[in-house]
């Protein structure tokens, strides 16, 4: 759990709402559904969160569900963590920089940090597109030694120049905390202001987002949420990240309809210029300066998800519906992706069935069952490789540059992700398995 502390879910936003758009007329929004989702949520004890959803600039829904603070209800005011989101913020000064001529995508890492390994044959832009090399230091084993405690700019670098690359320089996308805590340090010393002060002038003063801002430790006072577990009985506070180390990376707090005005913000030209935002936009591997590609029903959507202690949570634009999106979850387990499609869907007046909330089962399975389901296949439905490994007992799915995602067996041939709404039915004898995920169906053939 400590080593998702970052991690974007990759895998369910490049998957859901794929299926291409039908051509039946738009329904009015089923708001009565969105409730409906949402208090069966927290009645199940199975979310807790805010979400707020903006129409050219207009809230259109608002509501919280469940806890801010042991005993204190959210509000659409509460205060989250919001993880890699924070990336997006920290792309975006970094471009306001280049358009000021402080800063060039083709500088290399050495610039400001010669220490670190590749540094010369690094640039800026390759840290942007997650495309550097460098090893993500939330994987690394010593992790959870120190993550709770402060930690120095200087005592981050050397843990990262401790740690062996990956690959070389630019051969691959492969998402990585290191990045963005290097561009966020990158971004103080090209723009000659501390992070939070940076944060300030060029994003939440431009916008007026007053509930945006550098975290430090959580303080309900300031109506900031805490992260919860479900015990089984009782909803229960967890540890969190100290905020000196994940900075550019995953640091900052915010609210849903700050969120929301943030991103129509990126997206109106309130802050980089049009020709700066093509830049950002995915151009490969469905990643681009902190923009992720989104689409539902054949809508073209980009934004980024975030994970940090047990917060999740997403912003997302769809320019041409012009239509934001923000939810923050505190605490749960049922996939934040499923979240995301029940809103969506409900938005858009589109067919949608209500979850089954009941708590997920498994059943036992031996190695036998599991290894002639393992290889790596293919789909002609999308474009995505899925390699299916096993290890004892447990069974793993690992789409291309993407983690390794642990499943639960449901029977002998049908595996779940449940935090991502996945669905895998094999069939041994014909080396394939069908994926379902948030309403699509897509079958995939072993090479």
């Amino acid at each position: 759990m400590l080593r998702k502390l970052l991690s974007v879910l990759v895998l369910p936003l490049l998957l859901a709402g794929t299926a291409p758009a039908q051509s039946t007329p738009a329904a009015p929004f089923n708001k009565p559904r969105l409730d409906s989702l949402l208090t069966g949520l927290e009645a199940s004890h199975r979310a807790m969160g805010s979400l707020t959803l903006s129409q050219d600039g207009k809230v259109v829904y608002s509501r919280a569900f469940g806890q801010q603070q042991p005993g204190v209800p959210a509000t659409p005011a509460t205060r989250y963590r919001i993880g890699s989101i924070s990336k997006l913020f920290t792309a975006t000064m970094l471009m306001q920089l280049v358009e000021e001529g402080r800063l060039k995508l083709d500088a290399p890492l050495a610039t400001w940090f010669p220490q670190l390994p590749n540094a010369a044959r690094i640039t800026l832009d390759q840290l942007l597109h997650h495309r550097s090399g460098l090893h993500d230091f939330t994987r690394d084993a010593a992790y959870p030694t120190y993550m709770s405690t402060p930690r120095t700019q200087a005592q981050m670098l050397t843990t990262i120049g401790q740690l062996t690359p990956d690959f070389e320089p630019g051969a691959r996308f492969e998402y990585n905390n290191t990045n963005y805590v290097l561009l966020g340090y990158i971004l103080e010393k090209a723009g000659g202001q501390p992070y939070a002060q940076a944060l300030q002038k060029r994003i939440t003063g431009k916008l007026n987002l007053k509930d945006t801002y550098y975290g430090g430790r959580i303080d309900g006072k300031k109506r900031e949420a805490a992260s919860f577990k479900w015990t089984g009985s009782a909803w229960q506070p967890e540890p969190e990240t100290d905020m000196s180390i994940p900075g550019g990376a995953g640091a900052l707090v915010s609210t849903t309809p700050d969120l929301d005005r943030f991103i129509e913000g990126l997206f109106g030209g309130k802050l980089v210029k049009p020709a700066s935002l093509q830049l950002m936009m995915p151009q490969q591997d469905n990643y681009g300066m902190a923009l992720l590609m989104m689409p539902f029903d054949g809508k073209k959507g980009y934004g980024h998800n975030g994970s940090i202690d047990e917060f999740r949570s997403t912003v997302l634009y769809y320019p041409t519906e012009k239509l934001a999106l923000a939810y923050c979850q505190n605490g749960g387990n049922f996939p934040l992706n499923d979240v995301l499609i029940g809103a969506l869907a409900s938005y858009f007046g589109k067919p949608y069935r209500l979850p089954d909330l009941r708590p997920a089962t498994s059943v036992n399975v031996v190695a036998a069952d599991l290894n002639q389901l393992t290889g790596t296949y293919a789909s002609t439905q999308i474009p995505l490789k899925i390699t299916v490994t096993a290890s004892g007992t447990t069974l793993t799915a690992q789409a291309t540059g993407q983690p390794a995602l642990p499943l639960t067996a449901k029977s002998k041939t049908q595996f779940t992700f449940d935090q991502a709404g996945i669905m895998m039915d094999f069939d041994a004898a014909q080396h394939t398995f069908t994926l379902r995920q948030g309403g699509g169906s897509y079958l995939f053939t072993r090479e």
